[in-house]
């Protein structure tokens, strides 16, 4: 009796609860863009204190007490809607385009990438998109370079690595992958200059391993890219810029409203560039685009999208300058490794000028893509994708001059031509109870690349051949399946995956295979819509490339990364958005620059640091943004004074000012900033930083644009690149061991007219 006296209290919270749960009302509706009909994702939706964020389509589902609510739905870039909903009748929201309020920006529970997205729809929205070079900017603390010719894979900078031109980031488009593994001029190579800025609708990007979703090359970062399947308008666009820059595009919608009423969209978009550049000798860079897309509704639970692109490009480079051969006084180092000043070359050019006129290449990507998204019913979804790409890269290089060979230089050809083929597939289910979510996703991805006389080679500077460095054909496989697991209560939200990944690489007829898992664990929790926590943990890695798998050199086939996050997002105010995060990562093998050029497989590293990004709104109609990344990256096997990672960033600033006014003048003054670097593992070479800052505007009304657009509006004078490398040029009798450098862009205005129909 005593015992009942004691448990019946209790026995009757829990029927309460039970109750109050079980009196739950379920509200479900899909929110729409008004124009274009397709799904608005990660819109709020929120109802008496409550609130939760619309899924890929659209889709939304959320536990209220009474019969009937009010729906407030907002999202960035779009005017608020109230709507009247009934918890038994599912509601189709439509929203209007209209002015940009970082008010509407609300802290909810949500998957572990939330706070990029938010950050980066703010971007999206508020900045001016010229190029594909301006979307990899778009995310906080990511750099980019370019040292052979703008033809070329940019060189990427994030989070205290030098990823070369894709080794440690992860990059798509629409889910297909655009890193090439085992490329002849780097692994991960990560072309994206097939991608047409103005096909663009959203993009994701996660800094770290904790993604089950991505595998190969999810180290550092990933960023993926998603074009638009139904455009809002067509546009045709041209621009006219100093050193003879040219660029048309045009985006057209092929269909009327009627098909878009019943879910179907296709358009199609080109774009021709050209530029002789900055240097003296002409760089005569062109490049074409062509870009088609098709998405078919099909009945209530059926979506298919269908497109295809291709690209191709042609220049000439003027390459990487030695700073001796610019003016006197610069360092080298002498046979013990110890800096030294040393006299010019004994023949100089300006920052601007070429020695080697042979460097150069053109390059060419075929791409198919297939999707079909199914909803199964039930809280079931299933997502299927096959892609294809034919691709062909030649590039002729010598930074080395006459090191190797002073009778006929150290001309270098890298050529390959490849097939790529794989599939994506993703089933997911969403089970609910009371407050409580279980979001289960399973995945699977294959991918096989297949190149075709992979090549490189030593000529002359009339490409005449010398001998070989490689020469084969390469087989590569990778299949991946992942299971991930959220759970979402009250303010908490736990996430917890893995992948397990089978390689085979075969090169030159010699096979090797390997299998890796990658676990991730995710938590996070919401206190309020003000402020949110997050830690995160996870393993990713890196394939290295089949040439060195199969030689069998003693690197390991896929090093493994180990990281963790700890972070914050935070609306101290209502027009006022940060996110921080203090971080660290382990990875068993680090890519690094050799002094002769060359990008090879080096030691064990740490890096540790701190990322900082905040936007605020200071008026209706103006923005800043800054952002703060501090890195510590350092060789994990070394002493403190030969531990240093060459041209890895140690600290990065980018942010600026962007307005967008009623009368419809809008764009933005934009800078970035990097630190000193060390040139070489002793720091006993300098790559030096720099300070540059960028203008765009405006004016644009609803059927033209017209805009300037200003690259180092101060004229900085700044190394876009720098290198060590061991050089020797034409009267010098030894190779001399120092930086070498890319000039960066001066000063450079083009002017662009748009029209939109």
């Amino acid at each position: 009796m005593h015992f009942l006296k004691k448990t019946a209290p209790i026995a009757l919270l829990l029927i309460a609860g039970i109750s109050l749960c079980h009196a739950q009302k379920i509200y479900k509706g899909t929110v729409i863009d008004q124009i274009t009909r397709q799904p608005v994702e990660y819109a709020t939706v929120s109802a008496t204190g409550k609130g939760t964020n619309t899924d890929k389509n659209g889709d939304f589902r959320l536990n209220l007490p009474a019969d009937s609510a009010t729906l407030t739905v907002s999202f960035i870039g779009y005017t608020i809607q109230q709507v009247k909903a009934e918890h038994a009748r599912p509601v189709l929201i439509s929203l209007n385009r209209g002015s940009i309020d970082l008010k509407e920006v609300v802290i909810l529970p949500g998957l572990n990438n939330n706070s990029f997205h938010t950050l980066g729809n703010i971007d999206l929205n508020v900045r001016p998109i010229n190029s594909s070079q301006d979307l990899m900017r778009l995310v906080p603390g990511l750099f980019i370079a370019q040292h052979m010719g703008g033809g070329k894979a940019e060189q990427i900078f994030v989070r205290g690595f030098d990823a070369d031109h894709g080794t440690d980031v992860n990059v798509s488009v629409d889910g297909m992958p655009v890193n090439m593994v085992s490329h002849i001029h780097g692994q991960g190579y990560a072309d994206l200059h097939f991608l047409i800025p103005e096909t663009i609708a959203t993009f994701d990007y996660g800094k770290g391993p904790y993604y089950t979703g991505y595998g190969d090359f999810t180290t550092a970062a990933y960023l993926a890219f998603n074009t638009k399947d139904a455009p809002d308008k067509s546009t045709i666009s041209l621009e006219r810029g100093q050193f003879n820059t040219f660029r048309a595009a045009g985006l057209i919608d092929l269909l009327n409203a009627k098909a878009k009423q019943n879910g179907e969209n296709a358009y199609i978009a080109g774009e021709y560039n050209y530029t002789d550049g900055a240097f003296k000798l002409p760089e005569h860079y062109k490049r074409t685009n062509l870009f088609a897309k098709y998405s078919k509704q099909m009945g209530e639970g059926n979506k298919l999208t269908l497109s295809a692109s291709t690209f191709s490009t042609s220049w000439v480079a003027s390459g990487e300058i030695p700073q001796r051969a610019v003016a006197a006084g610069s360092t080298a180092l002498d046979d013990n490794g110890n800096p030294i000043t040393i006299p010019a070359a004994p023949v100089t050019i300006s920052r601007f000028g070429t020695i080697d006129s042979a460097q150069g290449g053109k390059t060419s990507r075929v791409n198919a893509i297939a999707k079909l998204s199914t909803n199964l019913g039930n809280n079931w979804t299933m997502d299927n994708q096959l892609y294809y790409t034919h691709y062909k890269f030649l590039l002729h290089v010598n930074s080395t001059f006459f090191a190797l060979d002073s009778v006929n230089g150290d001309e270098k050809q890298q050529h390959e031509e490849r097939d790529m083929f794989g599939y994506n597939g993703k089933l997911s289910h969403r089970k609910y109870w009371g407050n409580n979510q279980l979001t289960s996703a399973v995945g699977l991805s294959s991918r096989f690349d297949r190149t075709y006389g992979t090549d490189y080679s030593f000529v002359t500077q009339q490409y005449r051949f010398l001998s070989n460095v490689t020469h084969g054909d390469i087989r590569q496989n990778n299949t991946g399946l992942y299971l991930d697991e959220t759970f979402e209560s009250g303010k908490w939200l736990l996430n917890a995956g893995s992948r397990l990944d089978y390689f085979s690489f075969n090169f030159a007829g010699s096979t090797k295979t390997e299998v890796i898992a990658s676990p991730k664990l995710n938590v996070q929790y919401t206190a309020n819509n003000q402020v949110q926590f997050y830690l995160k943990a996870g393993k990713g890695f890196h394939s290295n490339n089949a040439i060195a798998v199969i030689g069998n050199k003693g690197l390991q086939t896929l090093p493994a990364a180990y990281g963790a996050d700890l972070g914050l997002n935070w609306k101290p105010m209502p027009h006022l958005y940060i996110n921080a995060a203090a971080w660290y990562l382990y990875l068993q093998q680090e890519f690094i620059y050799t002094d002769d050029g060359d990008i090879a497989p080096g030691g064990r590293t740490r890096r540790m640091g701190v990322d900082l990004s905040a936007r605020y709104q200071l008026a209706p109609w103006l923005f800043a943004a800054v952002n703060l990344n501090l890195a510590r990256p350092r060789l994990a096997d070394s002493a403190a004074k030969t531990g240093y990672l060459p041209l890895a960033p140690t600290f990065t600033s980018t942010g600026g000012l962007d307005f967008k006014l009623k009368n419809g003048i809008n764009g933005g003054l934009s800078y970035r900033y990097m630190h000193d670097r060390p040139g070489n593992n002793t720091y006993t070479l300098k790559a030096d930083g720099y300070f540059v800052t960028d203008l765009k505007v405006n004016y644009t009304q609803k059927r033209y644009e017209v805009g300037l657009t200003i690259e180092n509006l101060l004229n900085t004078q700044w190394q876009e690149y720098a290198v060590e490398q061991v050089s020797r040029l034409r009267g010098e009798t030894a190779p001399i061991d120092q930086m070498s450098f890319t000039p960066g862009t001066p000063f450079f205005a083009k002017l662009r007219v748009a029209v939109f129909f």
